[in-house]
């Protein structure tokens, strides 16, 4: 079916050019509503206003322009019907082939900093998605555009084919079309949701980003949706896979914490090892000396341009995926040997702003969890005031726990982390036990022959009885941050004080499942 009309009704001109012109030279009517119209004649198109091919002029501020018979009946009539054909001669309603609309803004109104309710209500549109969702049903005849990537394949297709499109163009751009009113609707309700502070259904739609190579095993199948390509660049290496991403995620948000030059070696999402220096090289030598076996095979994050000198000494050892804002061109030159070997840029400013806004999500049986997500490492302010034991830390001390306590945060519970100001010197993840996790980051510590004396360790959670405790002072810790609000809390502090440990309560938890 050749395309005579076009309708086209757009906030985003991006592209809307040289798609117009095009449909032009193929001899297609351009109708089309006050702003794109006004567009369109400043291209020296001709263009029939909206209000004057329905007769009825725009009204409430514009609110009303396309919600007219003449516009709905001109792309939902069914071609090759003969009462429609019939009906639609009688009430004079020609056919609209081609509908172009793309719709107000309204995702970025809201993630402007002080938008009103007022403001994110004016760019709710009501018009633009009735007459995708109406163009698309009729997809059999009807081609519906809204994304402006589309209009080159659009044009190619209908210069190629006498000025129709296939309908398999047309199936493909009608699901585009529910998607997107579907993922629009979707944030209109969240906002109104949040700002409202109501109680209704959470919904969720986002596009496909891309296949994964494969799930927890090759096989399970996996896919990524919504916007991860927004936050984080591949520049080489093989497909990314479902625990590539869980990786990259942890990976980043651990660094996130810090201000100063960090890296960190995590495998599995646990750290391995984390170390701070104004240079990369010697934090790295930080973060490795902790654990010098589990990082093969793992992920390896910093929070700086990643230089020659540290390439060098990292590409000496198997990782899976090394992230970093940046590359050094001489780094990335030798790290690229390695085909294998995924580098991503990642976009850390913009992340740390997303990870506030947005909530975690984890599957659950028949549904989703929705959860405030966990960003600052909590209760670090005026530590000095949290003392819980007769003998206060140490300036050396105090840093230690800062450093601490935001690792000991991103490991996964129950977690226990030994530490210096700024290295890391031994961690324990996941055990059923507290004290088996101390047990373990001990361990851990003797087999990369680093000593524990002096360290200062953080737990996640409290130590629910004084035996966790007892075991980081046995072997050389002097001071501990906790959160505190065990039962067993003053036999916890007591236990401290026979040992001459410093201990702090943050009255926060950061347990991470």
């Amino acid at each position: 079916m050749k395309i005579t009309r076009a309708l086209i009704s757009v906030s985003d001109k991006t592209g809307l050019d040289e798609f117009a012109r095009g449909l032009h030279a193929l001899g297609v009517e351009l109708l089309s509503t006050g702003g794109s119209a006004a567009y369109l004649r400043g291209l020296e198109l001709p263009v029939v206003e909206v209000s004057d091919y329905t007769g009825y002029p725009e009204c409430f501020d514009g609110r009303v322009k396309t919600l007219h018979p003449r516009i709905h009946g001109g792309f939902l009539q069914v071609r090759g019907d003969a009462e429609h054909e019939k009906r639609a001669k009688e009430l004079d309603v020609p056919p609209i082939d081609l509908v172009i609309v793309n719709l107000y803004p309204f995702e970025k109104t809201i993630a402007k900093e002080g938008v009103t309710l007022e403001d994110a209500i004016e760019n709710i549109d009501i018009g633009g998605p009735a007459m995708l969702r109406g163009a698309s049903k009729n997809y059999q005849s009807v081609t519906v555009v809204t994304d402006p990537g589309d209009y080159g394949p659009v044009l190619e297709e209908m210069s190629a084919n006498g000025g129709a499109t296939t309908l398999k163009t047309r199936e493909r751009l009608a699901i585009k079309v529910y998607q997107r009113t579907a993922a629009y609707d979707a944030a209109i309700a969240d906002f109104l949701n949040k700002e409202q502070e109501t109680e209704a259904n959470f919904s969720i739609s986002l596009p496909l980003c891309q296949t994964l190579r494969n799930g927890d095993n090759p096989h399970q199948k996996a896919s990524l949706y919504g916007n991860f390509s927004d936050f984080f660049e591949k520049l080489q290496g093989k497909e990314l896979s479902y625990t590539n991403i869980l990786d990259i995620e942890s990976a980043t948000e651990l660094v996130l914490e810090f201000k100063r030059p960090v890296v960190a070696i995590l495998k599995h999402t646990n750290p391995c090892g984390v170390g701070c220096d104004d240079d990369l090289r010697a934090a790295w030598d930080k973060a490795f000396e902790t654990d010098k076996q589990a990082p093969f095979g793992g992920v390896i994050v910093t929070n700086r341009p990643l230089t020659e000198r540290l390439a060098r000494v990292i590409s000496e050892i198997f990782t899976d995926v090394i992230i970093a804002p940046d590359f050094e061109p001489e780094a990335r030159a030798i790290l690229q040997k390695k085909k294998n070997l995924r580098l991503m840029v990642a976009h850390m400013d913009a992340y740390g702003q997303w990870m506030e806004k947005n909530p975690v999500l984890r599957s659950a049986p028949g549904g989703i969890m929705v959860m405030d997500r966990d960003v600052k490492a909590l209760g670090l302010s005026n530590l000095e005031e949290k003392v819980r034991t007769q003998r206060p830390p140490s300036k050396e001390e105090l840093d230690a726990m800062r450093f601490a306590w935001r690792v000991v945060k991103h490991v996964k519970s129950n977690a226990i982390v030994f530490a210096g100001p700024d290295r890391t010197l031994g961690i324990g993840a996941g055990q059923m036990s507290r004290v088996d996790s101390c047990r373990i980051a001990v361990w851990k510590a003797k087999e990369a022959g680093l000593s524990l004396d002096g360290s200062v360790v953080a737990s996640d959670a409290m130590f629910p009885f004084p035996d966790g405790l007892i075991a980081a002072a046995d072997a050389g810790a002097t001071a501990a941050i906790q959160p505190g609000g065990s039962v067993k809390d003053p036999e916890v502090i007591a236990a401290a004080d026979e040992r001459g440990v410093a201990m702090v309560f943050t009255g926060h938890r950061h347990f991470l499942h």
